[in-house]
């Protein structure tokens, strides 16, 4: 690698740990390390601003912001606190009952939808839900988090490095359904059993609340009618635009600005309101990492990493899958697995190609997007649903620190992926 290669590396350490230690605020940090990357040339405006596969992914902001004035418009009809009695109604007021239905619900929801998209619209749920039952909401949060980037594995739309896979190896989304949707059916139980254990302090009943509870009639709790007829037809329509992405060919990024901006036009509310609920600390905090990341790519660091970690396996085809899986677990724990795919799929395209010809060869794209995915649990800022949780959590009143998410997501992480493992070797070559 080059001089600049080492020093951008270096910048993006130095940001990494303040964003880990919290010295400074993780947008001053992530904004600052895209700054220093500017400035010394690891980054130009070009690379920065306007490449698809080194700059800031236009697409990922404008989708958020399209889906935040949507959640920010049903937000104010009672939508929310409906569903948040409906749920402690159906749980009888246990919570490991309602955070089993909230996962769940998650990880469906973000197979249909995204990720991002999924916790946008359960997270204030979950919030009204906890403040219903007197608990903490941060662990509920981040346990959405890492489900809906368990089940936005399962579909091609479930999360955007599906996406990428899909196009540059030829996936069709039935393909990604019936090769990862059972991983996803498995990897669900198997986290509801570590969330039972990992967040047991945040399960205290209190039987008189259950029963204040009981009594609540969520039907009261929707203000605005006329107005959540109009946002839940905008939402259905939007989703359904996703899920015919293939036949519509519209970006996803385009049918959410869309929504959001028809939805606030039609809604009669003040809008310089309803666009101060937009997540601004966290968008600018995702163009930071994007910044910084795309230098990574831009010198021919991620590109040197890869190329070193594949050329180790030999080019046995089992091994190279088995380690593809991890060492992407590994990498997207670290940067944002957007820009990592987007820098992998080439290379796992000319492996596919030189040494492994053949149908099987798909099982190294889904040890790409497993690993991609999975891995994004590990870290605050591994995934960007993760990123999202945190800001929305800030916002509510309960702040989630680095740590306090990576400390369960190191354990999610690493129990996922090796499951994954070992379902990708039963399944493609224990009794091939």
């Amino acid at each position: 690698m080059s001089a600049l290669a080492w020093v951008a590396v270096a910048v993006f350490v130095a940001a990494y740990v303040l964003i880990a230690t919290e010295k400074v605020n993780r947008v001053a940090a992530a904004l600052g390390g895209a700054c220093v990357m500017l400035l010394i040339g690891a980054a130009t405006p070009g690379s920065a601003f306007f490449a698809e596969d080194t700059g800031i992914d236009w697409n990922v902001l404008v989708l958020l912001i399209g889906m935040m004035l949507i959640v920010a418009v049903l937000k104010r009809t009672g939508a929310f606190e409906f569903l948040a009695i409906w749920a402690a109604k159906r749980a009888r007021g246990r919570p490991f009952r309602v955070l089993v239905i909230l996962v769940v619900v998650t990880a469906v929801a973000s197979a249909v939808l995204d990720n991002v998209t999924t916790v946008l619209l359960v997270a204030p749920v979950t919030v009204l839900v906890c403040e219903r039952l007197a608990v903490p909401f941060a662990p509920f949060l981040i346990a959405e988090a890492m489900a809906a980037n368990i089940g936005g594995t399962a579909t091609l739309v479930g999360d955007p490095p599906n996406i990428i896979v899909a196009s540059r190896a030829g996936i069709s989304y039935n393909e990604f359904l019936t090769n990862l949707g059972p991983l996803v059916l498995i990897l669900l139980v198997v986290f509801l059993a570590l969330c039972r254990w990992l967040f047991r302090g945040a399960f205290g009943y209190d039987p008189h609340r259950a029963e204040h509870i009981a009594a609540l009639r969520e039907r009261e709790a929707i203000r605005d009618r006329r107005l959540l007829v109009l946002g839940l037809a905008v939402l259905v329509a939007v989703t359904v635009a996703f899920v015919l992405h293939p036949v519509l060919h519209l970006e996803p990024s385009v049918v959410a600005i869309v929504g959001g901006l028809l939805l606030l036009a039609a809604s009669r509310l003040d809008v310089g309101e309803v666009v101060a609920d937009v997540e601004w600390p966290t968008l600018a905090f995702f163009a930071g990492l994007f910044v910084m990341v795309g230098a990574l790519v831009h010198t021919g660091v991620m590109d040197a990493v890869s190329h070193a970690a594949l050329d180790a396996t030999g080019g046995r085809l089992a091994v190279s899958t088995m380690a593809l899986a991890g060492g992407s677990a590994v990498l997207s724990a670290v940067v944002d697995n957007i820009p990592y795919v987007a820098t992998m799929a080439p290379v796992v395209s000319q492996l596919v190609a030189a040494e492994h010809a053949g149908t099987g060869t798909h099982v190294l794209w889904w040890a790409l997007t497993i690993g991609a995915d999975l891995g994004g649990n590990a870290t605050a800022i591994g995934a960007s649903a993760n990123v999202v949780i945190l800001g929305l959590a800030e916002r509510a009143g309960q702040r989630i620190s680095f740590w306090q998410f990576t400390r369960y997501g190191l354990i999610v992480a690493g129990v996922t992926v090796l499951v994954s493992i070992g379902y990708l070797w039963l399944r493609y070559f224990a009794f091939v």
